[in-house]
């Protein structure tokens, strides 16, 4: 795999430009949702290389990432004389980031692109690391492949056009990265004030989330080993985003994956000994915050089938990355079905459920 380049600047119009300038390319391309292009694409129309280049703009929301926005971006590609010497910018949340590495990594064997996150969510998560694809029958990311932009720009400009749920959803990887690097990272993130801190500040902490996952993939780029310890609070998150497609009430990915370490942390306590003040102290930061997704016993048949349906199960199994302490991961951690409904019973306690 490719070495991805990672830019931090709030200057992303001249971030593009210098990226670009690197490249020999016949055609441009940038690929927006909806929102992308109502909110963003206008903020950088300063930008001569962007006002040349073709506008792909596809349905905004997680449900939309799927094989038909796919084929979409495809015929689009096709139509406008896209050649393998084509550049596409994907500029937007992590739906367009994956979507769009995906359509870009698959047309004609691969196109180079460059990853533009305008959430945070997208920034610490989705636009880092070479993971792209879509959502199939009901499964997040069923679909996809492993290949990495040819660069990432990050910024926290366009921050202030999200809602504060878009801003939670991301810091929820923030915190999954701080679990695994250790614990001042960690508790320095439980210190973060949604209200008052700036986003200046966060592009600090940003950066340093960033840099943990960065190391991470560039040891283990197609998650053989140590980078399926990036699942942490995963296998639980995405069973809990599909239970919700299932209901057609969609959760932020965010805040699955801030649910999902809940459950997780408390299977680290039950299987791996990790401390439970942590789960508690981690608990109550997820329901100031974050509130609770609810569930009752009769959703738990359900969970586990998904949990076994997860990409990183190998025979049917329930796998997960968990930690034995701030900064001490475990991978490939099997729980019985007793362990998680266990696990899920104290989730519902911990969450006021």
């Amino acid at each position: 795999m490719k070495q991805q380049k990672i830019i931090f600047s709030n200057n992303v119009s001249n971030a593009i430009d210098d990226t670009l300038g690197t490249m020999d390319y016949n055609r441009l391309f940038v690929l927006t949702d909806v929102n992308t292009r109502q909110f963003v694409l206008e903020r950088l129309a300063d930008n001569h290389r962007l006002a040349e280049a073709h506008n792909i703009t596809i349905k905004s929301g997680d449900v939309n990432k799927n094989l038909d926005s796919a084929t979409d971006v495809w015929r689009e590609l096709c139509a406008n004389g896209a050649t393998r010497k084509s550049v596409m910018i994907n500029l937007g949340g992590g739906m367009v980031t994956d979507l769009g590495g995906f359509a870009a990594s698959t047309f004609k064997r691969g196109i180079r692109f460059i990853n533009v996150p305008t959430t945070l969510l997208s920034a610490v998560d989705a636009a880092v690391g070479g993971k792209t694809g879509i959502n199939f029958r009901g499964l997040k990311n069923e679909i996809g492949v492993f290949n990495e932009a040819d660069a990432v720009i990050i910024s926290t400009k366009f921050f202030n056009t999200l809602p504060d749920t878009e801003i939670k959803s991301g810091f929820a990887e923030m915190l999954k990265h701080g679990l695994l690097k250790d614990a001042e990272t960690y508790d320095r993130l439980l210190t973060f004030d949604f209200k008052e801190d700036s986003h200046e500040h966060l592009l600090d902490l940003l950066k340093e989330s960033v840099e943990v996952k960065a190391q991470i993939v560039e040891q283990d780029p197609h998650e053989k080993g140590l980078r399926r310890a990036l699942n942490l609070g995963h296998t639980a998150g995405h069973a809990f985003e599909s239970l919700a497609m299932d209901r057609k009430s969609p959760i932020p990915h965010g805040y699955a994956v801030a649910w999902g370490l809940v459950v997780e942390l408390t299977l680290s306590n039950m299987l791996c000994g990790f401390p439970s003040a942590r789960v508690q102290e981690y608990a109550s930061f997820v329901l100031e915050n974050y509130g609770s997704f609810h569930i009752t016993c009769n959703d738990y048949d359900n969970l586990l089938q998904l949990m076994r349906h997860d990409k990183k199960s190998e025979h049917g199994e329930m796998n997960f990355s968990l930690l034995a302490d701030v900064g001490d991961v475990k991978i490939n951690c099997e729980a019985t079905a007793d362990d998680v409904k266990a696990a899920l019973d104290i989730y519902r306690d911990l969450l006021h459920i």
